[in-house]
């Protein structure tokens, strides 16, 4: 990121030839020669860095400096005092000042400042960054609403269990990736957190995914691999998805929940991990059970901990707080200063249902906020034409005349919107509305 900087000098002839020398290293430069072109020059943008001269035309650089201070709290500044003048310089440091350069100034000295300046300033933004978005993430596990803050007690109390298995519930988007490692962070584990999306992965390679095998298991094994479970051994293990596993996996995955051994694919002996399964899936299991195609052995053993994450429209008072969280977490990320939201973006996300949870409001502010560089983030910055498919749509796009559709229709309908938004492709649409392709088909009514 390029240092701004603003040279105030009235000598033009070291103005010029410094601003030329640290525009060459990379530094974008504006000059002032006396206080009221630097004021104007504050009041049109405010600089990183200020390398101020004391004796200006028309009053002392020096005596301006508390002014400097108080406007522009984050900019640096460095003082220009007469040669020998040692009580301006400390003076120049008790007032704010970081360093002070002596007349006649050499210009490999000012450039060395400069940059040493430009430094610890970079370095601040990055820990700003960093402070910002872990504030965020602190803020998204402290809701306001009963239930998820039930949700939360519930997952306090598993954490203090050794190794049984955890069974996430919830729809797209609802955050259960966030609980599975908060979970983890609860349970102060030495091991790895190891996330595992089952839905992505084909069906011949999930074995050798998941457990791991050895030289000339298959064509393609010229050398011994560990798997996912012997990776996360200490750890946690996400297994998210679970409901795609193949139904040949299950009964391998079943045997390692209860006795913490598998083998490896090719492999003789049995290994073992520690690993805890935390696993997530937006799938009924018990339909998924009664038609077939999910063990009801497995399903049971994976509740032993059932955990059911509400939808963020059954926490409408979690939207802002959220919204507060994950601005804070996307502008770290996008090396912003902190956004705020206007009173009708305020109003229009807390009036909208988000049909794709936390991670539809993710997407949306994240547009937002590329498209949108003020202070505030406006209505507009929300508005249909400004985003994806799926962002912000009119609610009552949805909802016909007579009594409530069921939700599954309701579902349905919005996939079958996002899908016509996007020209008819479907792994778009899938991608676009974060849920695997065979999901987005069960979705669609053709599966």
């Amino acid at each position: 990121m390029s240092t701004s900087l603003l040279l105030v000098d009235d000598d033009r002839t070291f103005s010029s030839l410094a601003a030329s020398v640290l525009s060459q290293e990379g530094f974008q430069v504006r000059t002032a020669r006396s206080l009221h072109e630097m004021r104007a020059a504050l009041a049109r943008e405010a600089p990183d860095l200020v390398i101020l001269d004391r004796r200006l035309p028309d009053g002392d650089g020096l005596a301006f400096l508390p002014e400097l201070r108080a406007q522009q709290p984050g900019t640096v500044v460095l003082m220009v005092t007469a040669h020998g003048d040692i009580a301006s310089a400390v003076e120049a440091i008790q007032a704010g000042a970081r360093d002070y350069l002596t007349k006649p100034v050499e210009l490999d000295d000012l450039v060395l400042r400069a940059r040493r300046a430009a430094e610890d300033l970079q370095l601040q933004e990055r820990l700003h960054r960093a402070e910002s978005a872990l504030e965020g993430r602190r803020r998204l596990l402290v809701p306001r609403s009963p239930a998820m803050r039930q949700t939360l007690q519930m997952l306090e109390r598993i954490a203090t269990s050794p190794r049984s298995p955890v069974l996430l519930l919830g729809e797209t988007g609802v955050g259960k990736e966030v609980l599975a490692r908060h979970l983890h962070a609860l349970r102060k584990e030495q091991g790895p957190f190891v996330h595992v999306n089952c839905a992505a992965l084909p069906d011949t390679m999930v074995e050798s995914e998941l457990f791991g095998h050895e030289r000339g298991a298959f064509t393609d094994a010229r050398t011994a691999r560990r798997g996912l479970v012997e990776v996360a051994n200490g750890g946690l293990l996400f297994l998210d998805e679970v409901g795609e596993l193949p139904l040949a996996l299950q009964a391998k995955l079943l045997t390692f929940l209860d006795k913490g051994a598998f083998r490896r694919l090719g492999g003789s002996s049995e290994l073992t991990s520690s690993a805890r399964v935390v696993a997530a899936t937006n799938r009924n299991l018990t339909e998924e059970v009664a038609a077939g195609r999910f063990r009801e052995d497995l399903y049971f053993r994976l509740s032993v901990f059932k955990v059911e994450i509400p939808s963020l429209r059954a926490r409408r008072e979690d939207v802002l707080p959220l919204a507060e969280s994950l601005v804070a977490e996307l502008c770290a990320e996008l090396g912003r200063r902190p956004v705020g939201f206007s009173a009708a973006a305020r109003e229009r996300l807390e009036g909208y249902p988000f049909p794709g949870n936390v991670r539809e409001l993710r997407n949306v502010l994240e547009r937002a906020l590329v498209l949108e560089s003020g202070p505030m983030l406006e209505l507009e910055a929300l508005a249909p034409g400004a985003r994806g498919p799926s962002a912000l749509a009119d609610p009552d796009a949805f909802v016909v005349g007579g009594p409530p559709l069921p939700l599954e229709q309701v579902e349905q309908r919005y996939v079958r919107h996002v899908l016509e938004r996007l020209g008819g492709r479907r792994m778009d649409a899938a991608r676009a509305l974060g849920i695997s392709y065979p999901t987005f088909l069960r979705r669609l009514g053709e599966e």
